[in-house]
């Protein structure tokens, strides 16, 4: 039997990692700082009429967007669904600049796979999904910038 304390100090260990983890990720690169650029973060909320087009919508970005939006220099920071709001997605990514922001943004829509996975996704029926975005800027004191 484990006890209370052992699953207290992995617990631990577990954030500590998670932390250290999350501060490597979102650490601005040398090249960014030394061109004065200041790194944004984008908050985008995705919502569909129903729970099977919100079922498509989550199988397209884990089996693809994320993967593509990192070919194209949107880090991925986090995905969410909220408890209380039904067929919604919300998520984090980053850039090195709300300038690179616009070039990535564009790169990734003239993607050709891209351009397969969302007409595909279209033609079985995941249409009716409104996009929400936020750019954001990390406060001085805030532990992710």
């Amino acid at each position: 039997m484990i006890s209370k304390t052992a699953i207290r100090i992995a617990a631990a260990a577990a954030l500590l990692v998670t932390g250290y983890l999350l501060g490597a990720a979102s650490a601005p690169t040398v090249e960014a700082q030394q061109a004065g650029a200041v790194r944004v973060f984008e908050l985008r909320t995705y919502t569909t009429p129903d729970e099977a087009k919100f079922t498509m919508l989550n199988a397209r970005f884990r089996d693809h967007t994320t993967k593509l939006f990192e070919r194209h220099g949107i880090t991925n920071i986090g995905y969410w669904t909220p408890v209380d709001t039904p067929n919604t997605l919300m998520y984090i990514v980053a850039h090195k600049s709300q300038e690179e922001a616009k070039k990535s943004w564009a790169a990734f829509r003239a993607d050709p796979e891209w351009k397969k996975v969302s007409a595909e996704t279209q033609a079985q029926g995941l249409t009716g999904v409104k996009v929400e975005s936020k750019y954001l800027q990390a406060t001085d004191y805030s532990p992710m910038k």
